[in-house]
């Protein structure tokens, strides 16, 4: 099997080297911050793009150096990837418009490096990461991410960059909190800074909590929560036909698989469509690493 880099860039940035579709030796994660902080992106939001680029620069050396075997490093972001361009990334607005392959290429190449660089989304390495693990390149995947941002990733990639985070999946005027600036996308119910907008007294895991011991109004909105995403999910469905969905992330444990389940079943009401199954995996970061070393494999 092929050698290759996976560097996958979300709250933080994650690096390791891929064989035999695993991480050999360790994954490597910096900047390291204390477990449980949500913060909002962490510092990654506040770093200039050319400051990034030489971070995963550096570590794709230390990983990889001449000599090593490598044959590509992917690459996985947030936001919208075509052909090697972040043609958009509300999550980290400072990449709109970074030639992200030319711009690691250019770095790698002063450090001595030559190798092909392939950039994708970071939910569609994920799905590449769950392919490749569990055997199933030859088949569909699909997956929703859940963390400071909504992520449906999919295997094999389209050729047109998707954002399944910003499906509309409500016609309230009112609902504006995504932070594209769109109205009544899922990602304006379900992610972090949407929270934070519409709970001004308290922070997302707050409402969870509150919810659970019965407060009336969060537990209105984790109703919603669940709604939209089964509403987006349901979309796709209708869109794509049946089969699995994977739900994962650093807040999987906000979802309610159950309760889920139940109101999907409330919108898909075709026969054909119903065959589809859902399964939650527990987060881990490894899995768009070896996706993303995955896909540069293949390019």
């Amino acid at each position: 099997m092929a050698k290759t880099v996976g560097v996958v860039m979300t709250d933080r940035i994650a690096a390791g080297l891929i064989e035999d579709h695993k991480i050999a030796g360790e994954l490597r994660q910096f900047p390291e911050h204390p477990e449980g902080d949500a913060e909002e992106n962490g510092p990654l939001v506040e770093t200039p793009a050319d400051s990034l680029w030489e971070m995963i620069c550096d570590e794709i050396a230390t990983l990889a150096p001449k000599g090593s075997g490598v044959q590509a490093v992917g690459v996985a972001l947030p936001g919208m990837i075509r052909s090697g361009v972040v043609e958009d990334s509300p999550n980290l607005p400072q990449l709109k418009g970074t030639r992200v392959e030319e711009a690691i290429r250019g770095g790698l190449a002063e450090r001595g490096l030559q190798y092909p660089v392939c950039a994708m989304n970071d939910a569609d390495a994920v799905a590449a990461g769950l392919a490749a693990t569990r055997g199933h390149l030859d088949r569909m995947i699909r997956v929703w991410t859940i963390g400071n941002g909504i992520g449906y990733g999919k295997f094999p990639t389209s050729d047109c960059p998707l954002e399944g985070g910003h499906m509309v999946v409500t016609l309230d005027p009112k609902e504006n909190y995504c932070g594209c600036g769109g109205k009544g996308h899922l990602e304006g119910i379900m992610g972090y800074r949407a929270m934070r907008l519409r709970f001004m007294d308290m922070e997302p895991h707050e409402i969870f909590e509150h919810a659970r011991k019965g407060d009336r109004r969060c537990a209105n909105f984790v109703d919603l929560w669940h709604r939209a995403l089964a509403a987006a999910t349901a979309s796709m469905i209708h869109l794509e036909g049946s089969g699995r969905f994977y739900f994962t992330g650093r807040e999987i444990g906000r979802l309610d698989l159950a309760r889920l389940k139940e109101l999907l079943y409330q919108m898909v009401k075709m026969s054909p469509m119903q065959s589809y199954s859902l399964e939650v995996l527990p987060e881990d970061p490894a899995m768009a690493v070896i996706g993303a070393g995955t896909a540069a494999g293949r390019e």
